[in-house]
């Protein structure tokens, strides 16, 4: 059987159900074999893998993924896309199609009555993600602390670069603090439009996220710690100290900028140029205000 991944099959697989794109639930489907099994690749998949795939769309991604693992599950959110991936789905017994949106499925239980119990330890989540909801999908997989070893998706490049980058760049921001904290965060390779069916907007990127056995840093509120980031970069060009007078009240400004000094900080510099660690010290340093 010839690969879904290509323009003829993808167009004859779409006229035969009749199927429309729906701008809304952000649908471009791979066409390219050689970009789908270089995201496959950065999977690292083995005989022994599962693969948990969100936004299969009619199973181009989901078709590579199921020739080298053991098991592929992959959740999708538009019903009319069912019969679809039940036909070009049918020459793979182990792939499970579940219908439903990953922002409101059990995603704990699904692994662990997919995976787990079936003696599958081994589980990657492998995506095109719809671009839309990217950033809430990789948060509620990785603060659901499940134990995938890694996750590689393709998203907008631009937050690909986000997520990646490094303290004292402009794409660093409280996303690549929330998201490194939980993963070492690589962007594989650049993907152009003309990969995509129908082409989307922007370029896009796939990204791999390993999971870090632990958190990279320890907090005794993890939640403050959240918090802390997101207010030091709700004005980029403030200082950190403005950004938190702002946050906490202008009434603890000399008590803010004397948990700074404390934790080592200088109250003039910007949130961009704080690493997760001097973010972690200033949490933890800073906490007593969060009540107060």
């Amino acid at each position: 059987m010839k690969d879904i991944a290509t323009i003829q099959r993808t167009k004859s697989i779409l006229e035969r159900h009749g199927f429309s794109f729906k701008k809304s639930l952000g649908q471009n489907f791979l066409i390219d074999l050689n970009i789908l099994n270089k995201i496959v690749d950065a999977a690292e998949l083995g005989e022994a893998s599962g693969v948990l795939e969100i936004g299969p769309g009619i199973g181009s991604l989901t078709e590579q993924s199921a020739k080298r693992a053991k098991k592929v599950v992959a959740l999708e959110i538009d019903q009319r896309l069912l019969p679809i991936l039940e036909d070009t789905m049918s020459p793979y017994p182990h792939v499970n199609v579940i219908h439903g949106d990953a922002l409101e499925l059990d995603i704990q239980d699904i692994v662990e009555r997919e995976f787990f119990s079936q003696g599958i330890e081994d589980i990657s989540v492998v995506a095109n993600l719809p671009y839309y909801v990217t950033t809430p999908i990789i948060m509620r997989l990785l603060e659901s602390q499940i134990k995938f070893r890694s996750l590689v998706m393709m998203i907008q490049k631009e937050v690909a670069e986000r997520i990646g980058a490094k303290p004292g760049t402009k794409a660093y921001g409280s996303l690549s603090i929330a998201i490194q904290y939980y993963a070492e965060a690589n962007v594989s390779f650049i993907v152009p439009k003309s990969v995509f069916m129908p082409a989307p907007n922007v370029d896009s990127a796939v990204i791999t996220l390993k999971m870090r056995p632990k958190p990279a840093v320890d907090v005794k509120d993890e939640a403050f710690f959240f918090e802390l980031a997101r207010a030091s970069f709700a004005q980029r060009r403030k200082t950190i100290l403005n950004n938190l007078t702002n946050h906490l009240g202008k009434d603890k400004k000399m008590e803010i900028e004397q948990f700074l000094g404390e934790a080592g900080i200088d109250p003039k510099r910007r949130g961009e140029t704080l690493s997760l660690e001097e973010f972690a010290r200033l949490a933890d340093t800073i906490l007593p205000l969060k009540n107060s």
